[in-house]
Parts: C-alpha cells; sequence; structure tokens
C-alpha cells in the first residue's frame, strides 16, 4: 500500500503545524511528518558559530535524506526520521518512526520549491498568513520551546526571516493547488479532509 502525501507550506508561523495536526485527526491512519526534522547536523561548528547560521534559508536543510523518506512513502515503506535539537543545532542520535499509513501530512517552510521534491505531493496547500500574526507566534513557540531570548528572537525575525520569506517561501503560492487565507477555522480543515479523501478514491 502506498502512501498518499499531502504538503502544507507557508510562512514561519503561519499554522502549519496546526492545521497538520487538525488534518491528522479527521484523516484515519495519517502520519505526521515536519521538515524542520531535517535541518542539518551543526555540531562542527562551535556554539558561537552555530548561533550565526541563516536557518531560514533552504540550504540549511538536508534535501537528499528528506527525498528518501518521500520514495519510501510513496513506496509503502516505514520510515526513520531524524531528530533535530533546536537549542544545540545539532541532530540528536534517535530517529522517529514514520510507521505505513494511508496518509502522510508533510509541514514545512520550503516543501514546494524544488521539483524533486514537489513532484511528490498531490495536494499542496500553502497558508496565506499576516506577518504580524506570524511573528508574534514565532516568538511564543521560539521563548516557550527552543531556549531562545526574547531579543535574539526579533533579530532574527527581522535580520533574516522576513527577507528570506520574501524570497524564498511567499513565490511557493504559484505551486500550490490551494492557498488558504488566514484565519483557517475548523470548517476549512473538515472540507480539505474530504477533498483529500475524496481524490483518494478517484
Amino acid at each position: 500500500m502506498s502512501s498518499h502525501l499531502i504538503a502544507i507550506t507557508g510562512g514561519s508561523g503561519s499554522g502549519k503545524t496546526w492545521l497538520a495536526e487538525m488534518l491528522q485527526k479527521r484523516l484515519v491512519e495519517a502520519g505526521v511528518c515536519s521538515l524542520d526534522n531535517f535541518y542539518r547536523d551543526q555540531s562542527h561548528l562551535s556554539p558561537k558559530r552555530r548561533s550565526m547560521v541563516n536557518f531560514d534559508h533552504p540550504r540549511t536543510i538536508d534535501w537528499g535524506s528528506l527525498v528518501k523518506v518521500l520514495e519510501n512513502c510513496r513506496n509503502g515503506h516505514a520510515c526513520e526520521i531524524p531528530s533535530y535539537d533546536f537549542s544545540s543545532h545539532t541532530r540528536r542520535e534517535t530517529f522517529q518512526d514514520l510507521p505505513k499509513t494511508s496518509f502522510v501530512i508533510f509541514e514545512g517552510l520550503w516543501l514546494l520549491r524544488k521539483p524533486s521534491v514537489r513532484k511528490h505531493f498531490k495536494h499542496r496547500y500553502f497558508l496565506n498568513c499576516p506577518e504580524d500574526v506570524r511573528f508574534s507566534r514565532r516568538i511564543n513557540r521560539d521563548l516557550a520551546e527552543r531556549g531562545r531570548s526574547e531579543e535574539s528572537i526579533r533579530e532574527q525575525l527581522h535580520g533574516t526571516v522576513r527577507p528570506m520569506h520574501e524570497r524564498y517561501v511567499e513565490s511557493q503560492k504559484r505551486w500550490a493547488t490551494r492557498v488558504l487565507d488566514h484565519p483557517l477555522d475548523e470548517a476549512t480543515v473538515t472540507e480539505l479532509a474530504m477533498e483529500i479523501k475524496k481524490s483518494l478514491a478517484n
């Protein structure tokens, strides 16, 4: 049994993880995988140099590993997903299991940029969310989950997040099968789930 792959992309803080989790609840046997797990290991750098890496640039992703996972999913195989520690900018030694499922939802900043990645997704959703909302969510997330100071988060937002969004994220709308405007409600999520199920039956 091959898996039906779904991509959710959009700016940092646009609600990608939320939508992935809401869809997972509505789809039978659905798995979720984040592009964040595929950040390249930075353990070869000193802590100071790690903090200077532009993690809002697509080159920080291990695209080769992601493509292998996508191919395995489409061929109906279980996969091992790398795990990333954002507080130290290093890849953990442990892996996460992604079992065989009917649907796998991938969410991340740049899933539609590369043709070699984009081609695996039949449903490609772009979340169109205002910058002030995205920035507020990013600050709250990084404070709570990634061991960051508010000052460093704001510097990153204005120094790299905004210009990288304009250059590498926003342009992905052209490859989306559907652009979803903020705010999303549960009725829209239910509609998307029905759309996905219907396409699988065809």
